[in-house]
C-alpha cells in the first residue's frame, strides 16, 4: 500500500490525529478516544498503520498474559509530501478530499455526541467565504495561515489544551486567472 493509499482512509486518519502532539497511545485507548468506531476495525487500522511505517511501537509490556503495545506515530510519515501531491490523479484528488471530508464528519460527530458538548462555548466554527482573489493574493493568504497555524502544530498536549480539528479546505470555484507573465 502506497504513503497516499494508506492515509486515505476515514478511520486512518482519525486514528492520526488522535495520536498528534507526541501522543504514545495502546490500541485499547485509540478505541476509547474513537468509540464511534468498532474495536475491530480500530485494531486493524492500527494494523496497517504500524506495518505502513506511519506508527510505531514505543513501548511493550506484558498485561495478564498479553503484549500491551504504546504506539507514537512518526511524523515523518504522516503526511503527503509535495512530490506525491504533484503525481496524484484527479480522482486520487477526488477520493482524497472524500476521506478527508469523511473524517472531518466523523469526528465532528463524535463531538457533538459527548455530554457536555457546547460548540458556542467552544467556539467551534464551520464557516465558509467565497472571496475573490489574484494568485498573488491568494499565495499571501495561504502563507498568513501558515503562519498562523504552524507554531502551534508543535504543541504537545497538557492539563490545560484541549485537541482542536482544524482543516482549511481552499479550491477555486471557478477557473482561476493565469498569471501575467513578467518582461
Amino acid at each position: 500500500m502506497d504513503g497516499f493509499e494508506l492515509l486515505a482512509h476515514p478511520v486512518r486518519l482519525r486514528v492520526i490525529h488522535a495520536m498528534r502532539g507526541g501522543r504514545e497511545l495502546t490500541t485499547t485507548e485509540l478505541c476509547d478516544r474513537i468509540s464511534d468506531v468498532s474495536k475491530a476495525t480500530v485494531y486493524r487500522h492500527v494494523d496497517l498503520l504500524a506495518s505502513g511505517g506511519v506508527l510505531e511501537v514505543s513501548e511493550e509490556r506484558r498485561v495478564r498474559g498479553a503484549v500491551e503495545r504504546r504506539y507514537r506515530l512518526r511524523q515523518d510519515r504522516a503526511g503527503i509530501d509535495a512530490d506525491t501531491m504533484a503525481s496524484l490523479s484527479p480522482m486520487n484528488h477526488r477520493d482524497g478530499f472524500a476521506t478527508a471530508l469523511a473524517a472531518l464528519a466523523a469526528e465532528f460527530n463524535a463531538y457533538l455526541g459527548r455530554d457536555g458538548a457546547d460548540p458556542v462555548a467552544d467556539q467551534v466554527g464551520y464557516r465558509q467565504h467565497a472571496v475573490w482573489l489574484s494568485p498573488k493574493e491568494l499565495r499571501v493568504m495561504i502563507e498568513g495561515m501558515r503562519q498562523a497555524i504552524a507554531p502551534q502544530l508543535t504543541n504537545e498536549p497538557t492539563a490545560d489544551r484541549a485537541q482542536y480539528l482544524i482543516s482549511p479546505i481552499l479550491f477555486p470555484i471557478e477557473a482561476p486567472p493565469t498569471e501575467p507573465r513578467e518582461a
